[in-house]
């Protein structure tokens, strides 16, 4: 007879048969279909073999035919197991209650490292990840993900020119390149201020140098402003000239604004599923209920499990489900030209230094096409036209 591989898993027993009719035992249960393997003699009158548990109350009735006694010596496979685990029950809980303390430990927050931070810079960093939840004793993935730490600690912080963000074991290092502001010297060589543009002048700041122009003056690109060159005629000094011509200056800008547009938006509603990942298999545990919502985005997120400084095949996964509408807005002629205006001046300001400033605007042309509304507007601007230019010797 031959050991099956489920008789690990249903379980068998050894037994010792002795007796006159030990043979006759072994023949009936062959005749009965009672699977029996690993027979062996003993000794005179001895026969030692195997068979499942199952065939038990078979063993019991062949006996009874025959002139043996039987004993068992012992039982293996899965319920006699599972006996001595329960038997042990006590070693076993404390042995898995181990584990578990060691896994969780190790998928704590046990350190927050910020590096090459100064005090104050250190300071407000730790005060955001404090509001974010990231603290010592924390469970990691039930925190944010590296990526979304490092953008919030980026748009949260004025001063943080980078932050890196890395998650070591059960540590955080933050490495930390901040904004340098150190103050402006400003060291000038000898020259003159010219027009970098078309304009009106309409105000003068000068420091240094001799005014060539004046206000309302009409000046063009390149046009000579203020002289660095000073003193007698004949004998001229050189001498950077320095100031702010602030004139006025003319952008034309083109905006459409279609009447009728088509966008999606996130109303707000959103329910999130939690699952245990091992490889490809997914195992919902929390959030099996499928939204409401006609229409949603998914955004899945996926943290690995850890046992000391071992990463487990093993994450823990969120799914969240956030509801979207298509919404449709409509604009009426003068609400689409209002649009348009707030477009375009934006835009502009955008690409103004900052001691510009907008003083008026006019529409020159308006007209729809294809659905939508096209400006042209002119906008005047007060900005500073002067740029150096050296001066070179002979001049």
């Amino acid at each position: 007879m031959k050991n099956q591989w489920t008789n690990l898993y249903t379980g068998f027993v050894e037994v010792k048969a002795s007796g006159k009719g030990t043979e006759r035992l072994i023949n009936e249960l062959i005749r009965q279909g009672v699977s029996v393997w690993d027979i062996r003699r003993t000794a005179p009158g001895i026969l030692v073999f195997c068979m499942d548990v199952k065939e038990i109350s078979n063993l019991r009735k062949a006996v009874r035919k025959n002139e043996c006694k039987v004993t068992f010596v012992k039982g293996s496979g899965g319920p006699f197991f599972i006996k001595r685990l329960i038997k042990n029950s006590g070693f076993v809980f404390g042995f898995l209650a181990f584990l578990l303390t060691i896994f969780v430990l190790s998928n704590m927050v046990w350190g927050i490292e910020v590096h090459e931070a100064s005090p104050d810079t250190e300071h407000a960093i730790r005060k955001e990840l404090d509001k974010m939840g990231i603290k010592k004793g924390k469970l990691q993935f039930l925190l944010l993900d590296v990526d979304e730490i490092q953008k919030q600690l980026g748009d949260k912080i004025d001063v943080l020119t980078w932050v890196g963000v890395d998650l070591k074991g059960t540590t955080y290092h933050f490495q930390v390149v901040e904004k340098e502001t150190p103050e402006e010297v400003k060291t000038y060589s000898p020259q003159h201020l010219v027009a970098k543009k078309k304009a009106v002048i309409k105000k003068m700041l000068v420091e240094k140098g001799k005014p060539i122009v004046s206000i309302n003056d009409y000046v063009k690109k390149g046009q000579l402003l203020v002289s660095g060159l000073i003193g007698k005629e004949g004998t001229p000094q050189m001498v950077p000239a320095i100031g702010k011509i602030m004139g006025e200056t003319w952008y034309k800008a083109t905006v459409e604004v279609p009447l009728k547009t088509n966008f999606s938006v996130f109303n707000g509603d959103e329910s999130t599923r939690h699952s245990i990942a091992v490889g490809s298999l997914s195992i919902p545990f929390w959030g099996f209920k499928n939204p409401d919502y006609p229409e949603y985005v998914t955004e899945t997120s996926s943290k690995p499990f850890f046992f000391l400084q071992w990463k487990l095949p093993i994450s823990y996964k969120t799914q969240t489900l956030r509801s979207k509408e298509d919404l449709v807005r409509e604009y009426t002629k003068s609400e689409a030209v209002k649009e348009a205006k707030k477009m375009a001046k934006a835009s502009l300001e955008k690409e103004l230094p900052e001691d510009a400033e907008i003083i008026g605007g006019k529409i020159l042309r308006e007209s729809i096409d294809n659905g939508k509304v096209i400006l042209s507007i002119h906008y005047q601007v007060i900005e500073n036209i002067a740029i150096g230019q050296p001066i070179i010797q002979g001049d």
